[in-house]
């Protein structure tokens, strides 16, 4: 098991630590869906006592990143699309009423930088960067909720998103529409620009749907993530 750990000094908390590095892991699918882990092996990896692993643990279980079953032990969490789709449908609808804000008042500042962004995911597409691709995504759709006066409307997108995120992440790791969702950030910024509401949430509700194309070919790929 190797784990990406981030910076710890971040963190109020070694429990916080331990639990971001663990939901981190698990949405980037370094934690794979039905792996076994256990409070040890974890605290050996982050050279952390088992106290607050066991403490991360609780916490994963409750955001039903992470399964416990007595006698067996604890296991990455399987996908259930059924958790993914009520993701997407509050996402949706949360971020229809952002961008259609965005267009009434978005300051230059907000724009440059959601142009500045698209440019660097351009060049993650050049070097097929899914990573990075994935970082500036979420990137991008926070300064439209920040742009708009909003910035609170992302961080409840964010409690939601872990099970998305997973086959959002899933679905760049095989290269699948990369440049529809480039494309449709274009379109997203040209709306913006032309205060276009209409535009803007035809678009963004074409974006965010993206994610239920790929799904059953994902299942076929990776038969053994899903529920």
């Amino acid at each position: 098991m190797i784990l990406e750990l981030g910076e710890r000094s971040k963190f109020s908390s070694t429990r916080d630590y331990v639990y971001n590095v663990l939901r981190e892991n698990i949405i980037s699918l370094k934690l794979e869906p039905g792996l076994s882990i256990s409070e040890k092996e974890i605290s050996e990896k982050l050279q952390v006592s088992r106290t607050p692993v066991r403490e991360a643990f609780v916490k994963l279980v409750q955001d039903e990143l992470l399964e416990v079953y007595p006698q067996r032990g604890s296991f990455v969490a399987l996908i259930d699309l059924n958790h993914v789709e009520e993701a997407r449908f509050i996402r949706e609808h949360l971020e229809k009423a952002a961008i259609g804000l965005a267009c009434k008042t978005f300051s230059p500042e907000h724009l440059n930088r959601l142009e500045f962004n698209i440019h660097m995911q351009k060049r993650c597409v050049e070097i097929k960067d899914y990573k990075k691709f994935f970082e500036l995504d979420e990137e991008f759709h926070e300064t439209i909720s920040e742009g708009c006066g909003k910035k609170r409307i992302w961080g409840i997108i964010q409690q939601m998103n872990v099970h998305l995120n997973r086959v959002r992440m899933l679905s760049l790791t095989e290269q699948h529409n990369w440049e529809v969702i480039l494309r449709q950030h274009e379109e997203m910024i040209e709306a913006i620009k032309d205060q276009n509401v209409k535009r803007a949430k035809k678009v963004i509700r074409e974006h965010l749907t993206l994610v239920n194309d790929n799904q059953s070919q994902l299942k076929k790929a990776f038969p053994t993530y899903f529920k």
